[in-house]
């Protein structure tokens, strides 16, 4: 899911049902929130098992016990959402009920390999897009504004993120799993099972699973969050995507691709979405180790990591096994002059395995290299050691 170009100021908070109101500067509608209204009982934990609403004290959810998401559930500036291990969170559906992470807000979620948390549908027979997913919104740079602390809005709840903080701190993500996300809001606004809007490198990311979702597992919207033990199942549009700028590192991610996928990873240098966005101050360029990528086959037809947009980034020890294409370099040379980032040595791939894929790289970028200047130490990638991390993650 792509972000609207626009910003947003916080409107005052009433104690009891509460809308945001975005005050717009670029020529679109005012963005209102609906559907929060309530939830918890500020700042300690809730009299029953129903959360919802917009917080603006602490949240503090009981050890091992399970929770019904009635609604959307925003953390606001200041406030903190604790979820002990072993909590589970089911989702009433629509995709208007999610979990957003606001600005200034803090997450501290810290599930353990025998007991995650887990966020999932309330749906008794649940299946891809049931509800919306985890939003995380921070303050570290996106490329999709002039710069400084100007912010855009998300797409899902048209809240602000981004900012000057490389080194903002939306708390800790540890062992939480999120399945059957991905619930759209209409035809150009969908949910994804994580987002990560401007999200800082103060964040602590690892040990995340995003399971059966309908749109892309994880995504990164800018920011420099550094994120590891990443496992991607059945998610039906891409399984990793950033866009925006992002600048983290990923290290250690397991794909897994099942009937309906679109790509592994979809990396983009700015967001195409956004028309005025084509001459960005910075691209992409983050840093990802250790993957594991499982396709369907090379008959499917299907590409496993497509670049393009101008994104830059260096991969390491990459296996891809079951596609038809392993990377797909898409550009130009003028406003996606993916291509050139190949020639400067900013986008390239070091030690990769290919294992029933046709084609390793396919240029499509309009400057001139081959492969071996793309792709060093064919040949010698193991990927990432799945069944070493993958303790309380599901593929049934």
């Amino acid at each position: 899911m792509k972000p609207m170009k626009t910003k947003i100021l916080l409107a005052s908070l009433a104690i009891a049902g509460l809308i945001f109101t975005g005050c717009e500067s670029d020529d679109t509608a005012p963005i209102v929130i609906e559907n929060n209204q309530g939830g918890g009982n500020g700042g300690e934990t809730p009299d029953d098992n129903n959360i919802g609403g917009t917080m603006t004290t602490d949240l503090t959810l009981e050890l091992g016990t399970e929770y019904n998401l009635t609604e959307a559930l925003i953390m606001t500036e200041g406030t903190t959402l604790t979820i002990p291990a072993g909590v589970v969170i089911k989702a009433n559906p629509g995709a208007g009920v999610y979990i957003a992470i606001a600005q200034g807000a803090t997450i501290n979620a810290e599930g353990t390999s025998s007991s995650p948390i887990v966020m999932t549908s309330a749906v008794a027979t649940p299946s891809a897009g049931d509800w919306g997913g985890l939003i995380i919104l921070g303050k570290a740079p996106i490329n999709s504004v002039a710069g400084g602390d100007a912010t855009s809005t998300s797409e899902i709840g048209g809240l602000p993120y981004g900012g000057s903080n490389a080194n903002d701190n939306s708390g800790t993500i540890k062992y939480v799993r999120v399945e059957y996300s991905g619930g759209a809001a209409d035809a150009s606004s969908e949910n994804n099972g994580f987002s990560f809007y401007g999200v800082g490198a103060g964040t602590t990311v690892e040990y995340i699973q995003a399971f059966e979702g309908k749109d892309d597992g994880i995504e990164f919207f800018g920011g420099t969050v550094n994120a590891s033990y990443i496992s991607v199942i059945g998610s039906q549009d891409d399984s990793v995507d950033w866009t925006e700028g992002f600048s983290g590192t990923l290290n250690h991610v397991y794909v897994e691709h099942r009937v309906e996928h679109d790509k592994a990873f979809e990396c983009d240098g700015f967001n195409t979405d956004i028309g005025n966005n084509s001459n960005p101050t910075f691209w992409s360029n983050p840093t990802v180790t250790n993957v594991t990528i499982v396709g369907r086959g090379s008959a499917t037809g299907n590409e496993a990591i497509r670049l393009r947009a101008g994104t830059q980034g260096m991969f390491s020890n990459v296996l891809i096994q079951g596609y038809e294409e392993g990377f797909d370099l898409d550009g130009d040379t003028g406003d996606s002059p993916t291509g050139q980032g190949v020639l400067d040595g900013n986008l390239g791939v070091t030690d990769a395995t290919f294992e029933d894929v046709v084609l390793k790289m396919k240029n499509d970028t309009d400057f001139t290299f081959n492969e071996t200047d793309f792709i060093s130490g064919d040949g010698n990638a193991t990927g990432t050691d799945y069944d070493s991390w993958n303790t309380g993650w599901t593929r049934n």
